[in-house]
């Protein structure tokens, strides 16, 4: 199983913390470091990071880190990385076999919950995206999390500061290239190159699924406050 990581933006909640947001340490590691650990605890063995802002000191380290944990890494450069994320995704679709997982630099997450995603089946034509249910989940940003609303197992709706929802967007995916061609409809129709306007034009067809993460814990690190949340989560794990 491959794994895909964008890891291509600028960070500017963190900066205090680090000039490149992949390599912001936490508790004494990067958080790519983390995301890449636990997918390879999980059975990822090859993973392909999307660079942009700060690419050559984070392709650096990963070609360090890579040979330190027994995985392959390849990067791909997005040179538009200040743009919408659906464009680092896309940057990387020459490399992707039929079936990878997506995951965000900065999303901490137990390896069993990556394990139980990888496990899952999808079609050719479907993307298949992890949900919180608990919408009183003290890890999560409420200014900032993506919303979903989902209804037998599919997303009927998907996007930041939406009213009517039922679950969270945990930046776990499990995808098909369904998702590159997605998201180049919802930028060539709409001019919308987020992640969530392709899974809007999936859900539109009835090909974007969830799968419910359970009671596993992730943690969005992308400002001040959540990077000191998860610092305490990390000081109690055992």
């Amino acid at each position: 199983m491959q794994c895909l990581i964008v890891a291509a933006g600028k960070g500017l909640r963190l900066r205090r913390h680090g000039n490149s947001k992949p390599l912001v340490e936490l508790a004494g590691k990067p958080l790519i470091q983390y995301v890449i650990e636990n997918a390879a605890k999980a059975g990822v063995a090859e993973f392909v990071v999307v660079t942009g802002y700060e690419a050559s000191v984070l392709d650096a380290y990963l070609k360090n880190l890579a040979p330190r944990i027994g995985v392959s890494i390849r990067t791909v450069y997005n040179p538009d990385y200040e743009k919408p994320n659906g464009l680092s995704v896309f940057a990387a679709r020459q490399e992707m076999g039929q079936r990878f997982l997506l995951s965000m630099c900065d999303h901490l997450m137990a390896p069993e919950m990556v394990r139980e995603m990888a496990a899952r089946e999808i079609a050719d034509d479907q993307v298949m995206l992890a949900i919180d249910t608990r919408l009183d989940n003290p890890y999560v940003d409420l200014e900032d999390v993506t919303r979903v609303l989902s209804e037998d197992g599919r997303i009927k709706a998907i996007g930041k500061g939406m009213e009517n929802y039922n679950a969270y967007d945990t930046g776990l995916f499990l995808a098909s290239h369904a998702l590159f061609e997605a998201l180049a409809e919802s930028g060539r129709e709409g001019n919308d190159f987020s992640i969530s306007g392709g899974m809007m034009k999936l859900a539109a067809a009835g090909r974007a699924l969830t799968h419910t993460i359970g009671d596993h814990v992730w943690i969005d690190v992308d400002s001040p406050e959540m990077y000191h949340l998860a610092e305490k989560y990390l000081s109690k794990k055992p």
